[in-house]
Parts: structure tokens; C-alpha cells; sequence
């Protein structure tokens, strides 16, 4: 493929058609509507303005981000809170030309606030219907388990959500990584198959190489969300390659977090010279300085050496690793080579 310009390349970055697999939901939620959703639930915050509160958002570690994730998502109590929080970010998908979007959501942050599971997957079901219908974008639900709690409050946490297992796709496994391994909730995830739901994890962002193994042997993941530490073992790195594990990489978040000093450091090029499933995500953009697109964008200006190839294996891998079916698949992808077409000869 053609080189680029690099305003033409950006243009090309914008336009692509993609999907997101690593967005949690509860991590769209801007400062603005923050606040706006205490003012409507009569809510109290510790921050005194918008302002205020963004300036905090300064993480050194996992841990960090998480204390004031949760503090953000307390002013989320009722149904329309949960659509309006998964609207604003299918308006900001749709301007990405996001046409599939799988979303994280974590009923334990809300049921242990006494929030009922009924308002919370309907309200983000109402927004996802609402998205086909009018962005079109094709948009499913992740149900994920905290993994810093038990796994027996996970199985409390399935089993409130059968009655509403028309409406969640997959289960996913979030939060604290160190010292909680993928096989601390073996039990769990093994229920979970056997309902049909996919299977995906949260391994080797902070935790070591081994949480993938543990992931995909243990838990029987689909998809690898982070993994970027997978390249410390080449073992490892040849059985994703082989297998096409997706590991669903989110730039802006890994910087922010400290897994990388810098964009300029990522190993995103050597993960796709390596040949793996890699996609490009933005994880929980009101924190991490970031949409889909900005992610691409910055990625792609820190890092020289990825171009219109790089450009093109990442959509088309974010098509392949979403769990959407085959016929929607081959129609984004002959958009994706339709936009190539005119946007990159």
C-alpha cells in the first residue's frame, strides 16, 4: 500500500470503518455528565467543578485510576442514567465511524450501591437499540466480573443476571489485576460457557505473561483484553499467533496507567510484526484522554513506522475479533476496502 501523507493519513485514520472491543462503558463518563447526573439524583460531589474534578485524573498506577473511576460512576442510580451514559458515547462512536461496538459494563459497581441489575442492563440496552436504529451501530453488551472481589460474589452477580441473559452477549473479567489471576474465578467462567456466553479477560496489563496463559487455559478466552505483555514471552507470543487470539490494545489508556512511558515506547509494532490479532481500543476514554479515534491518531503520530498497512490490519482484526456474525463481518470489511480504495490510492 501507498505511504501517506500525514494529514491524508489522518483523514484515512478518521474515515476508516472499525470496531471497538475494549471500550467499559462506565468509563465514558465524562466530568460534564458527572455532574449533571448528581444534580438530577440530588448527589453531593467531592470536587468542587468540572475542572476540578478533570485535573484529578492524573493516575500513576491501575489502583489509582480505579479509586476515582468508582467515585465517578456513584452518581449512576437509575435507568435513564445508565441510557444517557451509553448514548453520549454512541454519539462519540458513530462521529469515529465505530459500526461495532462491544461494551463492558460492571453490575457490581452498581448492585453493591444498591442500584438494581434490571436498571442498569436495561438502560444500556435501550441505548443500544437506540444506536442501531439511528447510528447505525451494531452494539452488544459484556457483562464483567470484578475480579478484586470473589468469585462467589461473581456467581451472585450471574445468577441476578439470567433473567436478563437475552440482552449481554459475554462475560468479561476487569478491575485490580495483581494478585487476582484469571483462575481465581476458573469456577465461574466455566458456568458462563456452559451458558453459551463468550469468554474474554483482562490479562498482561499489569500482570505478568502467565495471567494470559492462565487466561486462555484456564478461562477458555476468546479474546485477550491489554496482553501487551505477552512479547516477554516468546512461547507465548507463537501460540497467539497461531491460535489468532485477539488482544484488544488500548494506547492512550497504557501511557496513561504508566505500562509505557510514552506512545513512542508502545509495542504495538513489534505485536503486529509478531503477526497477532491486535486491535486498537480506548478502554475508558473520560480518563484516558481519548475516543477511538484519538487513539489512532496519537498512535499513530508517536510511532513512524505504522502506516496505511498497519492501518488496514487493524480494522480488518477488529472485524475478525468482535463476536458479530460472519455476513456482518464481510460487509464491514468491503466498506473497509471500499474506504482504502478511495482514501488511500
Amino acid at each position: 500500500m501507498p505511504e501517506l501523507s500525514r494529514a491524508r493519513l489522518h483523514a484515512l485514520l478518521r474515515a476508516l470503518p472499525k470496531a471497538e472491543l475494549h471500550i467499559h462503558i462506565e468509563g465514558s463518563l465524562e466530568p460534564e455528565l458527572i455532574f449533571r447526573l448528581a444534580q438530577r439524583n440530588g448527589l453531593k460531589l467531592a470536587y468542587p467543578s468540572v475542572q476540578a474534578l478533570r485535573a484529578a485524573y492524573a493516575f500513576s498506577d491501575l489502583q489509582s485510576f480505579l479509586d476515582i473511576y468508582y467515585a465517578g460512576a456513584s452518581v449512576l442510580r437509575r435507568e435513564q442514567d445508565f441510557f444517557d451514559l451509553a448514548w453520549a458515547y454512541f454519539e462519540r462512536a458513530a462521529a469515529d465511524n465505530v459500526v461495532r461496538a462491544e461494551l463492558f459494563f460492571d453490575p457490581q459497581t452498581h448492585t453493591e450501591r444498591g442500584v438494581p441489575l434490571q436498571a442498569v442492563i436495561t438502560g444500556l440496552t435501550h441505548a443500544c437499540r437506540r444506536a442501531h436504529a439511528e447510528l447505525g451501530i451494531s452494539a452488544k453488551l459484556i457483562l464483567c466480573f470484578l475480579r478484586h472481589l470473589s468469585e462467589e460474589a461473581a456467581f451472585a452477580t450471574l445468577e441476578q443476571a439470567l433473567p436478563y441473559r437475552e440482552h449481554f452477549i459475554g462475560v468479561g473479567l476487569d478491575s485490580s489485576e495483581m494478585g487476582h489471576p484469571p483462575e481465581k474465578f476458573a469456577r465461574v467462567f466455566a458456568r458462563c460457557r456452559e451458558l453459551g456466553l463468550h469468554v474474554v479477560a483482562h490479562a498482561g496489563e499489569e500482570g505478568p505473561p502467565a495471567y494470559i496463559w492462565s487466561a486462555l487455559d484456564v478461562l477458555k478466552a476468546e479474546r485477550i483484553d491489554h496482553g501487551v505483555r505477552c512479547l516477554e514471552d516468546p512461547a507465548l507470543v507463537r501460540r497467539l499467533a497461531a491460535e489468532r487470539v485477539p488482544l484488544t490494545v488500548c494506547p492512550l489508556s497504557n501511557v496513561k496507567l504508566r505500562v509505557f512511558e510514552t506512545l513512542a515506547e508502545h509495542n504495538l509494532p513489534a505485536l503486529l510484526d509478531a503477526g497477532l490479532c491486535v486491535t486498537l481500543n480506548s478502554d475508558d476514554p473520560a480518563y484516558f484522554g481519548g475516543y477511538l479515534n484519538d487513539n489512532f491518531i496519537a498512535t499513530f503520530d508517536a510511532l513512524p513506522q505504522l502506516g496505511t498497512a498497519q492501518a488496514y490490519a487493524l480494522a480488518r482484526n477488529s472485524f475478525e475479533a468482535s463476536f458479530a456474525s460472519a455476513a456482518d463481518k464481510a460487509r464491514w470489511t468491503a466498506e473497509l476496502d471500499d474506504c482504502f480504495a478511495r482514501l488511500a490510492a
